[in-house]
């Protein structure tokens, strides 16, 4: 029973420290990597400048032509991301302030989103490398339910959230292979193959939304124009009301929902085409920077 107890505990502090060591292994790769998607592009960078940064989900991804705002002289990036949330807009803006980004002005697309409080899983696990080695990584995920098993579990991370962190992406990132997240200025062309072209939003409600307020709150601190932007829906959405709401609460969140109509500039019924994307695009920039 004795050797049983010992083999028991060597195995145990072996399993511990092969989790330690393939930890460290892991990060450490991570940690060199900068081409890979938006979030470690910015994690991994140095100081930069913007006239605009774009932040939000999908519906800012798809919807704001970086080009076009260079074209106009403006030095622009989209770090929209499909399948985020506010958490992680929140998130990624604190990283770039900690990183002492010049920004003039941050488009956020604040409409659906503001719906929940909730982190976007796949996307909120590209920050999850960086958890020990950023104080403010560390403290957006403290009040996470599962933050004790991320943070003071050695590897288990890499093994909850495998598929988007585990040994295919550090093979990636390990050789360097590029995605194409970060080309035309971060902004995702959409066709115009037709995908649901009817959506029901009735049953969502506008927050007063915690992440929503910290971006307000690094804008004022940090001399940044905030534009807050409600972005188009098709016309056979029901509960368009919904963007209503949001201006109740909010009423600085500017409603473009009905900025470009007709089926033919969607590619689904929450995001524009790239044609649509472009016209949409056209009537930001006329609004707020051809002053």
């Amino acid at each position: 029973m004795k050797q049983f107890l010992i083999f028991t505990v060597k195995t145990l502090v072996l399993l511990f420290l092969l989790l330690v060591v393939l930890d460290f292994l892991y990060t450490t790769v991570y940690l060199q990597s900068s081409n890979r998607g938006k979030i470690d592009y910015v994690y991994n960078s140095a100081a930069r400048d913007y006239d605009v940064v774009v932040l939000g989900s999908s519906r800012a991804n798809n919807h704001f032509v970086g080009p076009m705002f260079a074209e106009k002289g403006l030095k622009t990036f989209n770090y929209g991301m499909s399948g985020g949330h506010l958490f992680e807009a929140s998130l990624l803006l604190k990283l770039m302030v900690e990183r002492k980004y010049t920004i003039k002005n941050v488009i956020l697309e604040t409409d659906l989103n503001l719906s929940n409080e909730q982190r976007a899983e796949g996307i909120a696990a590209k920050f999850l490398p960086y958890i020990h080695n950023s104080e403010i990584t560390k403290n957006h995920f403290s009040a996470e339910k599962d933050f004790n098993e991320l943070y003071y579990i050695p590897f288990y991370r890499y093994v909850a959230f495998e598929t988007r962190i585990g040994f295919r992406e550090i093979f990636f990132n390990a050789i360097h292979k590029k995605t194409n997240h970060l080309l035309n200025m971060g902004y995702s062309p959409l066709g115009n193959g037709k995908g649901n072209m009817k959506n029901n939003i009735s049953n969502l409600k506008p927050l007063r939304n915690k992440y929503y307020e910290e971006i307000k709150q690094l804008c004022e601190d940090n001399n940044i124009n905030l534009i807050a932007v409600m972005t188009p829906m098709c016309s056979n959405t029901k509960g368009l009301n919904y963007f209503e709401k949001v201006q109740q609460l909010y009423p600085e969140i500017h409603n473009y929902e009905k900025a470009v109509e007709g089926d033919q500039y969607f590619s689904s019924c929450g995001h524009l085409n790239d044609t649509g994307a472009r016209l949409f695009t056209s009537v930001i920039i006329k609004d707020f920077f051809n002053k």
